[in-house]
């Protein structure tokens, strides 16, 4: 044995590290343990994915210190929502709606960046890289870790053990927590491209037959565009040249943003839902990804776990300040529930959209259109549906409503 922690958070992603600096000066004994060295290219998170954040996620993330004048944030001040086939359509504007913006898009290479900025000014946080978690020991009063680092292993005992180690979660496997999954027989292809006329902060998502297309505003002219098709198709989608995959974002996507040029570099991820069947185990809880994996669609997967690590920290700040176990069954308990709605109300909204959006049936598309109409015509609705999409529903961290 050769290390006792307060706080041992498995998983050095984006919302492990943000937990991390959460946590950092809160008179707790923390570390993170990152299973390659923190290096903004090895992360696998850290990838070519282009992050639509929730407003509370921006608010929580300047006020961590994470965001400084340098990190390219591009506010999302206009949403457009249709369906091909379908009748309307819903546009949201924050100005109509009294806010400044809904949130803003953010690559997650860019994010990882500010991180690893972040996380080089914590003062009191211990980093453990590369470091593998191998096994786990739950004890009485602690968990015992064993970390990898090429040939040799450490122990680590910490009070409380937190796996934010991704959608195949060690952590939640060792722990013996099940997990529910559905696969959605679907790849998104994520990549930017120019487009002819600038979005200046318009974001599309647009439903069809093979899959939901999203378009976000980068900034300029430039647009980070997530294309959802059939996984059965993605092989032949991966295999086209830069013409061929434009004409196949129009045909997909339409001419609304004018024509579109210069496609980056491009990659399938499989799209599937997996959900832990528990969120904690004695003295271990899990966030982010490996508490739930949702559906990219609505952009709510980061902001979810984001959400998940901000309460965690509220309240292990509050059991420090009091001289409480960080590791106590009933502090647990309170994350539990402050949790339940929240991740309950945004897992089925994901997946309940993506069943909706994706069946062609008739009288789901009468449903869908009188559904967009009603939406169109409501400025009440449409401020409600606004503020649950921007992170302010159930009960929110101090730290996502600071301005």
């Amino acid at each position: 044995m050769n290390s006792d922690l307060d706080v041992l958070i498995v998983g050095g992603g984006l919302v492990g590290a943000s937990l991390a600096i959460a946590l950092d000066g809160a008179g707790l004994a923390v570390a993170l343990a990152e299973a390659v060295p923190p290096r903004v290219e090895l992360q696998p998170s850290y990838d070519e994915r282009n992050l639509a954040l929730a407003q509370a996620s921006v608010n929580a993330l300047h006020a961590l210190g994470v965001f400084d004048a340098a990190t390219p944030l591009a506010p999302l001040r206009r949403i457009h929502v249709s369906r091909r086939g379908d009748f309307g359509a819903v546009r949201l504007d924050a100005a109509e709606l009294g806010l400044r913006a809904f949130g803003a898009v953010l690559p997650a290479r860019e994010l990882g960046n500010a991180l690893l900025r972040r996380l080089d000014g914590c003062r009191t946080l211990r980093r453990i890289a590369p470091a593998q978690a191998v096994a786990l020991e739950p004890r009485d009063d602690a968990v015992e870790a064993s970390l990898r680092d090429g040939e040799s292993t450490r122990r680590v005992r910490a009070r409380l053990l937190v796996g934010a180690d991704g959608s195949e979660s060690f952590v939640r496997s060792a722990l013996g927590i099940g997990v529910q999954r559905h696969d959605y027989a679907q790849s998104a292809f994520v990549t930017t491209l120019t487009t002819e006329r600038p979005l200046d902060g318009l974001a599309y998502e647009r439903f069809t037959d093979a899959g939901p297309v999203a378009l976000l505003p980068l900034g300029e002219r430039r647009a980070g565009l997530v294309l959802s098709v059939p996984t059965a198709d993605a092989a032949r989608v991966g295999a086209l040249d830069d013409d061929a995959f434009v004409a196949l974002v129009h045909d997909r996507f339409g001419w609304r943003a004018g024509r579109f040029s210069r496609p980056g570099r491009r990659k399938p991820y499989p799209l599937a839902r997996a959900l832990a069947e528990r969120t904690t185990a004695a003295r271990s809880v899990l966030v982010g990804n490996a508490a739930q994996t949702v559906h990219p669609l609505g952009a709510q997967g980061f902001n979810l776990g984001l959400r998940d690590a901000l309460t965690l920290a509220e309240l292990l700040r509050e059991a420090a300040s009091s001289g409480a176990d960080p590791g106590d069954a009933g502090l647990l308990a309170r994350y539990v529930e402050r949790r339940a709605g929240d991740r309950a109300a945004t897992t089925a909204f994901s997946d309940d959209l993506v069943r909706l959006m994706g069946n062609d049936v008739l009288p789901l598309r009468v449903l869908r259109s009188l559904g967009f109409h009603a939406l169109e015509r409501s400025r009440t609705l449409k401020r409600g549906f606004a503020l649950r999409g921007m992170g302010f529903r159930g009960d929110a961290s101090a730290l996502a409503l600071q301005p």
